[in-house]
């Protein structure tokens, strides 16, 4: 898997999880004693269980159904001057088939499966876009791609997609997104998968607002005149979302029988633990969000990394309870 600057450099800037804020040292509460000394005394009145670890080797990210987190969804920049309807019909052809428990079986297939994000990509498209999906066009576009997994095989459905449409396509590596957007703005490149709120966070370019949310509708309406300013145009969002999300095990959501974060707030009484990257108990989008959003405490919180292997290592071995993981990553695909 990549570093993750397109979550940690966006989210910083405004304010969301990451940031150079130190916590307490691994194993404590990164928010002061009050929440663990609540859940630890008592806190399982009501019929309220246990929530210790569950070693387990499956994850499955429990739903953000409180929208905590900012809307991440893959979406489709493309340079306004090559832009035209039957390029953004056939790009929001992508958009219409593609999820997230596909864009993790597609992180997982190279990641893990050790596949080419040439050949992932294509038998995705071959087994999700068909002719009648599409409106024919011509002419050469290239699609541009971060240096990570995801980017590079949502690159190349892009453009394994416009040329089953008839356009002379492919795919040019541009790295960060300092340097793709000036290619993209340039026409250097016509087209690029970007990441709704992110996207939308680094445009907007204000540290101190936040012009993102949850809301995928109103983000997608922030976001089309900044990129109008800086001659790009968007189309659809997919369902497919890369951002920050909070995993279990799967022995531990079947234990408590929870499959959302408000339900694991209803559950849990004791024994939660969070894991995450040192900035997780004072970023408003992790700890704190966490406790004001669904009502959770934590007997206590382990440093580790941002939804990196020490974290998910932590959950397989039972050390944490909750940690903080990426909603693509391919590792969630056997959960």
């Amino acid at each position: 898997m990549r570093t993750r600057t397109k979550i940690f450099a966006p989210l910083a800037a405004s304010v969301l999880l990451l940031g150079l804020a130190a916590c307490g040292e691994s194993g404590s509460s990164g928010t002061g004693g009050d929440a663990a000394a609540s859940s630890s005394s008592g806190g399982s009145g009501g019929g309220k269980q246990d929530c210790a670890p569950v070693a387990g080797d499956k994850l499955v990210v429990l739903d953000d159904d409180k929208q905590l987190q900012n809307a991440d969804n893959v979406i489709p920049a493309v340079n306004a001057k090559a832009s035209n309807d039957a390029l953004l019909a056939n790009l929001n052809a992508v958009s219409s088939a593609l999820t997230t428990d596909e864009l993790v079986s597609l992180n997982a297939a190279v990641d893990v499966e050790r596949k080419t994000a040439t050949d992932v990509a294509q038998g995705w498209v071959d087994e999700n876009i068909k002719d009648g999906d599409l409106q024919k066009g011509s002419g050469s576009i290239k699609v541009g791609g971060a240096n990570f997994t995801e980017s590079t095989v949502l690159a190349n459905v892009y453009a394994d997609v416009l040329k089953k449409a008839g356009y002379d396509a492919s795919v040019k590596e541009v790295g960060n997104r300092e340097l793709y957007l000036k290619a993209l703005e340039a026409g250097d490149i016509q087209v690029f998968p970007e990441y709704l709120s992110t996207f939308t966070e680094f445009l907007d370019g204000d540290e101190s607002r936040q012009v993102a949310s949850g809301d995928v509708q109103k983000t997608l309406e922030a976001l089309k005149p900044l990129a109008e300013k800086v001659g790009l145009t968007v189309g659809e969002p997919s369902d497919a979302a890369d951002q920050n999300a909070f995993a279990v095990t799967t022995a531990f959501a079947d234990k408590l029988g929870v499959k959302t974060l408000s339900e694991l707030g209803e559950a849990c009484g004791s024994g939660l633990i969070l894991g995450g990257p040192t900035e997780c108990p004072d970023r408003p989008f992790c700890q704190p969000g966490l406790e004001k959003t669904y009502g959770l405490t934590f007997d206590s919180f382990r440093e580790l990394d941002a939804g990196g292997p020490l974290t998910k290592t932590a959950l397989e071995q039972g050390q944490i309870s909750i940690g903080l993981v990426f909603s693509s990553d391919g590792a969630l695909a056997a959960g």
